[in-house]
């Protein structure tokens, strides 16, 4: 495999060819894993319609509750534990083993095994709470349940961009106030000037599970905050995390969030429109007893999947897109072409990325444009633009 050509900067920032060729491979590697999960994911919710076992699991529940409160999550239950056994495999070697081979993820087994269940428990209450939500309104409005049911989305996804700080992300990481007055007084000045009212600036322990770094823009209201990972803040120069945080920024200034939820929230729209014609068509091919019937749900995810997958590459697009703007920001705030150039090209050795992936990667899969994509734009950039 040929080696990407080193990259030097000013201040002798260089992309390490060895970690590009590294990077190339688990990049390939990852496309490949998920292809396979895919495959194993849609084969199996195929096998439960084709095979009628969805309406066998709906019979057995029935013979204990006809409600469907409560018959919706045991039959979820019934569907998803088969699938979590079937899958445990596939999910260890991506999440653990392969992390672990190529020196990006720090943690123990143990402590693998204890995020993925709190990842699980999370999920679990949070789409036991989506699918309530849906077959609720299954029931009480069949014919317009996919409008209704868009606009529960988009009030949801709300909740969560605000809660997420406070409540979701300490479970997996310990954060508290960062003490570098003066990188503190820069971040939050940079903040103000783009009118973003921050709660503070955090750092977290991103180095107890990861040797990649990142930054974030978290919350929205009375929990917006920024935070570090404690691997950007030991790495990266003051310069460096500036223009990291300043294109976070940029998706503040260009209100990209709220714009993004609404953007998913139209796909979304679409996506249960579409579901709401193959759960008809199901119910008149396999002889479900209506569209709140338990044993609609795989024709539901099996709908929202294929949408998601054809809608994925325009979801990328609009990403990569907002993307552009908020690192033109980053390069006009900041007015330190060399600093971006500086940063990415740390990103790159440090987070195994892939700087010149191949051109359909990157439309299909990729919500960021390609590092090389990046580090060209800035070395565009002059000062006086």
């Amino acid at each position: 495999m040929e080696s990407t050509p080193t990259i030097e900067t000013a201040d002798q920032q260089t992309l390490d060819p060895q970690r590009q060729q590294k990077a190339k491979e688990y990049a390939a590697i990852g496309r490949k894993l998920f292809v396979v999960e895919l495959v194993i994911g849609l084969a199996y919710v195929l096998i439960w319609i084709i095979a009628g076992i969805s309406p066998w699991l709906r019979d057995q529940i029935h013979q204990f509750t006809t409600t469907t409160w409560l018959s919706v999550p045991l039959f979820a239950i019934g569907f998803a534990c088969p699938q979590i056994v079937l899958t445990a495999p596939l999910d260890y070697y991506s999440g653990f083993v392969l992390p672990h081979r190529y020196g990006q993820s720090n943690q123990t087994l143990s402590a693998w095994l204890i995020d993925q269940a709190k990842g699980f428990v999370l999920a679990g209450v949070l789409g036991m709470i989506v699918l309530e939500i849906i077959y609720l309104l299954l029931s009480v409005a069949p014919e317009t349940w996919w409008l209704w049911t868009a606009g529960a989305m988009l009030l949801f996804s709300v909740l969560l961009s605000n809660l997420a700080p406070v409540l979701i992300f300490p479970l997996f990481f310990t954060y508290h106030s960062l003490d570098n007055e003066e990188l503190v007084e820069r971040l939050t000045r940079l903040a103000e000037d783009a009118g973003a009212k921050v709660q503070g600036v955090y750092t977290f322990d991103m180095s107890s599970k990861t040797s990649a770094a990142n930054a974030a823009l978290m919350g929205l209201g009375n929990t917006r905050r920024i935070v570090l990972g404690d691997t950007l803040v030991e790495n990266f120069t003051t310069n460096e995390i500036e223009t990291v945080l300043a294109h976070e920024l940029g998706h503040h200034v260009h209100k990209d969030l709220m714009t993004g939820i609404a953007v998913q929230s139209t796909l979304t729209l679409i996506g249960f429109w579409l579901a709401d014609v193959v759960m008809r068509w199901g119910i008149a091919a396999f002889g479900y007893h209506g569209m709140n019937d338990p044993a609609t749900l795989p024709l539901l995810m099996v709908a929202m999947t294929i949408f998601g997958l054809v809608t994925m590459p325009l979801g990328n697009l609009w990403s990569r897109w907002r993307e552009v703007a908020a690192d033109t920001y980053a390069l006009k705030t900041t007015r330190n072409p060399q600093a971006f150039i500086n940063a990415m090209t740390r990103l790159a050795n440090q987070n195994l990325a892939d700087t010149e992936p191949p051109a359909w990667v990157e439309f299909l899969l990729h919500s960021h444009p390609s590092i090389s994509k990046r580090v060209a734009l800035a070395k565009a950039f002059t000062p006086d633009t």
